[in-house]
């Protein structure tokens, strides 16, 4: 456990480790208005959306997975310089390319650099004395970032969007130095220390704790991509979907405070199984059709789970993970579920199956998560069970 402040408690690494985790999940939370802009600006089948769209999000993981294995060798100014760098060239071709084999080869390098980038700050983010809380105010904020990117992206053109996340971007290069190089650790990469009593935890309770990561993400990929474009297909207008993405975005600041309350209350696992449950109800409700009813409560429960479980697994990985390769590896697993959720997604739909067997695949890999989080959670029991009822 962190018991003593270090260089990334300080205001400057965590304000800019805020800022850089807003912009590089930009895309993550922007993405049923870029995937409409997809597909009404550039023309793009259902299928072929979710293909960019997973070309997208399967950079930003093998971005992470490559910031993962060196972030503890490699100054991390320089690793974000290289994000940045790769991020902006490939935003930046696909306002000249618009042809779909090319952008989507352009959207996963734009992916990889924004993984390298993202990664970064989520590691920083992790290494504070208190992950939780900064885990709290990262996903606090998304919600004012997602609610003005559900209002601002759409009065966009194409090359307006991919303009504005290349200024967000150039922005980080102002406060570079601000960016803690390095993180000193002495433990070796077979166990994970957990307390000043060295109760060593096995780096195979981390993998478990990434693997239903990567299943929880499959279903918020899908779900995520879809949702706009499938309440279309069923007649619900643009208007009306468009206000439920904007006030269900707001709604995340609600799981923040919950998940604050509720991890000082009832530690780790009830809250985070509790709202994987309630996950499975809330995507497993539009298999039967969408309605304006329905999606406004769909939608509105999905914004505010997924943040409240988001705040439980990041938690999970930093207060148990010394080195920061784990915590940089968060993003890893949300991009691999990211980018074959839509693309299991893409698949149903091309098989003809409809957007009620994409939301029924949702449900199913959601109860997958929790199998697997059970799992984790009863091995985790057994080397650490403070870490269960005290993640802050």
């Amino acid at each position: 456990m962190k018991n003593a402040k270090t260089e990334f408690d300080s205001w400057q690494s965590i304000s800019l480790s805020l800022y850089m985790a807003i912009v590089g999940y930009g895309v993550m939370v922007g993405i049923p208005v870029i995937s409409t802009a997809w597909a009404g600006k550039l023309g793009f089948t259902a299928e072929q959306v979710g293909r960019v769209a997973g070309a997208d999000l399967g950079g930003l993981s093998i971005g992470a997975i490559i910031t993962a294995l060196i972030i503890s060798r490699m100054n991390r100014r320089h690793l974000v310089l290289i994000g940045i760098f790769l991020t902006i060239v490939a935003n930046y071709l696909c306002t000249i390319y618009d042809h779909y084999e090319v952008v989507l080869w352009l959207r996963a390098l734009s992916g990889v650099g924004n993984g390298i980038y993202t990664a970064v700050a989520v590691a920083a983010l992790g290494a504070t004395i208190k992950p939780t809380r900064a885990y709290n105010f990262m996903l606090f904020a998304f919600a004012f970032s997602q609610a003005m990117e559900v209002r601002v992206l759409p009065q966009l053109s194409m090359d307006g969007i991919y303009w504005f996340f290349i200024g967000c971007f150039l922005i980080t290069l102002l406060f570079i130095q601000w960016i803690v190089p390095y993180k000193v650790d002495n433990h070796d990469n077979n166990t994970i220390t957990s307390s000043k009593k060295e109760t060593l935890i096995p780096v195979y309770i981390l993998w478990l704790c990434m693997a239903a990561i990567f299943i929880s993400y499959i279903n918020i990929g899908a779900y995520w991509v879809y949702i706009e474009l499938a309440s279309l297909s069923y007649g619900i207008s643009e208007s009306w979907t468009g206000g439920v993405l904007f006030w269900a975005s707001l709604l995340t600041l609600v799981g923040c405070v919950f998940a604050a309350f509720f991890s000082k209350k009832y530690g780790l696992v009830k809250p985070l199984i509790g709202a994987q449950l309630m996950m499975i109800v809330i995507v497993g409700m539009l298999v039967n059709g969408i309605t304006s009813i329905n999606l406004l409560v769909s939608v509105f429960m999905f914004n505010f789970l997924w943040i409240f479980n988001d705040v439980f697994q990041m938690s999970t990985v930093a207060t148990i993970d010394n080195k920061g390769s784990f915590a940089a590896l968060i993003v890893g697993a949300q991009g691999l579920g990211q980018i074959v959720g839509p693309n299991i997604a893409a698949s149903i739909l091309g098989a003809q199956y409809g957007y009620s067997g994409v939301f029924l695949m949702c449900a199913l890999t959601t109860a997958l998560s929790v199998l697997v989080y059970l799992f984790m959670y009863k091995r985790l029991s057994l080397y650490a069970p403070k870490i269960l009822t005290n993640p802050a």
